[in-house]
């Protein structure tokens, strides 16, 4: 069930989502904080690094995202560089990696 154009949910509606088949998750946080503890199954693509743009362009345009920062925050100027890239559909988790882990969903290592 495709949506147009980004949404951003919240921490319910974002575990809902990752749980889908073939959705993305990514994680556009630094590499540290990557390291220091990630939800389940993300791959790290840091929205400050210099070949942000780049990798973004190799994802697949059709494809479905869900994308995460600290405190929601980072994530929206990466998702807003999704959307130019001609990516339509990506969920946003709006509270980051705090609000999801305050409502007790668990960040791996």
């Amino acid at each position: 069930m495709a949506v147009a154009g980004p949404q951003r949910v919240g921490v319910a509606e974002f575990a809902s989502v990752i749980t889908r088949p073939g959705i993305e998750l990514i994680d556009v946080r630094t590499p540290a904080e990557f390291e220091s503890g990630h939800i389940a199954g993300a791959v790290n693509i840091p929205v400050q690094s210099a070949d942000f743009a780049e990798r973004i362009a190799r994802l697949d345009p059709a494809g479905e995202y869900a994308v995460y920062c600290r405190s929601g925050n980072r994530s929206q100027p990466a998702v807003a560089a999704m959307k130019e890239a001609g990516i339509s559909t990506v969920y946003e988790l709006a509270s980051g990696t705090n609000g999801w882990a305050a409502d007790g969903q668990p960040l791996v290592r």
